[in-house]
C-alpha cells in the first residue's frame, strides 16, 4: 500500500500496517483479541472514557486482513467481530396493534443491556423484519427498543458511527477533510429504524423519533464520555420516502452518489439515498467545526 487510507475514521500509514505485521510476526500465539488490544495501545486509540477502541480496531484489523494488506491469526472462540449471529426465536406478541397514538402512552424507551433480555428481542426484531436485518457493529453506537403503555414492542432504533464521507452533508456543515476526521465521532447515524409491520399507528414514527432525539445526547455521553450533536440518516428513496424524518424536523440535505462507504474506486454501485439530518444543538456547526483536541 503506497498511500495512508483511512479506516473506521482513523487514518493508517503504511509505517503502521508493518508494524501490526512485525507484531504477528513476532506473536505468532497471540489471538486477534489480544492482537487487537495491543494495537490499540500502540495507537493510543482510546474513547472519550479513556477506554481502548477494541472493537473499532478489530473491524480495521480484519478490514486490512481481507484486504490482503496482512494475515491475522486464525479466529479462536470468542473472536467474534464482524459475523453475523443467528438469532433464535424470541416469543414476541405480533398481535395488530391499530390504535391512536396517545392510546399507547405513555411510551417507554430502554437502552438494551449486554446479553439481557431486552437485548435478545432488540437483535430478533431487527434481523426478522428490517430488510438490511442486523449485523455486528463495531464502535460506538446505542440501541433503542421503544414499548408501549402495555409493554408491547413497537419500534427499534439503532445509531451507530457517523458514515465517512457524505458531501451534501459535509458541504451543509462546512466540514473540510480535517475537521470532519477530528469531529466525526460527534455524529450519529441512525442505522437501523423499525416500526415492526404488525404495528400501524399515525405519527408513531415521527414522535418516537423526537423521543430520542431528546434524551440522545445524554445517553451518549453517559455510554462513551462525550456528546453528539448531530444525528444522520440515509433514507434508500427506491423503498421509501423519509416522511416520518421530515415530520420530526429532519433535513433533506441531497442525495448519495450511488456509492458504497467501502467503494475506494467508484466502481461499486449501490442505490441512491436521500441524505438527512437533524441538528442537536442551535450552534451545533461550532461545535462538530471546533478543535476538540
Amino acid at each position: 500500500m503506497d498511500n495512508e487510507r483511512v479506516i473506521h475514521g482513523r487514518t493508517i500509514t503504511p509505517a503502521e500496517i508493518e508494524a501490526v505485521k512485525t507484531l504477528i510476526r513476532e506473536h505468532p500465539d497471540w489471538s486477534r483479541r489480544r492482537l487487537s488490544l495491543e494495537v490499540c495501545a500502540a495507537w493510543g486509540w482510546r474513547n472519550a472514557k479513556g477506554e481502548l477502541r477494541d472493537m473499532a480496531c478489530r473491524t480495521v484489523l480484519l478490514r486490512l486482513h481481507r484486504g490482503g494488506e496482512l494475515e491475522l491469526p486464525a479466529p479462536r472462540q470468542g473472536d467474534t467481530c464482524n459475523r453475523r449471529r443467528p438469532t433464535g426465536e424470541v416469543a414476541h406478541d405480533s398481535s395488530p396493534i391499530r390504535l391512536p397514538l396517545h392510546e399507547l402512552a405513555p411510551l417507554a424507551v430502554s437502552i438494551p443491556p449486554p446479553r439481557s433480555a431486552d437485548a435478545a428481542m432488540f437483535k430478533f426484531l431487527l434481523q426478522r423484519y428490517h430488510y438490511l436485518g442486523l449485523r455486528h457493529v463495531p464502535g460506538e453506537n446505542m440501541a433503542y427498543l421503544i414499548r408501549d403503555a402495555g409493554g408491547r414492542e413497537v419500534a427499534c432504533l439503532l445509531f451507530a458511527a457517523a458514515a465517512w464521507k457524505a458531501v451534501d452533508r459535509d458541504r451543509f456543515i462546512g466540514w473540510t477533510a480535517e475537521r470532519r476526521s477530528a469531529n466525526l465521532s460527534f455524529v450519529a447515524n441512525n442505522a437501523r429504524f423499525l416500526i415492526p409491520p404488525w404495528v400501524e399507528v399515525p405519527h408513531l414514527a415521527s414522535h418516537v423519533l423526537g423521543l430520542i432525539a431528546r434524551r440522545i445526547r445524554a445517553d451518549w455521553q453517559t455510554k462513551y464520555g462525550h456528546p453528539v450533536h448531530a444525528l444522520e440518516t440515509f433514507v434508500d428513496r427506491s423503498r421509501f420516502k423519509g416522511t416520518c424524518y421530515r415530520a420530526a424536523n429532519w433535513r433533506r440535505l441531497g442525495e448519495t452518489r450511488g456509492r458504497t462507504r467501502n467503494d475506494r474506486h467508484t466502481r461499486i454501485r449501490t442505490s441512491v439515498k436521500d441524505v438527512y439530518l437533524y441538528p442537536l444543538a442551535a450552534n451545533f456547526r461550532e461545535a462538530l467545526c471546533d478543535d476538540h483536541s
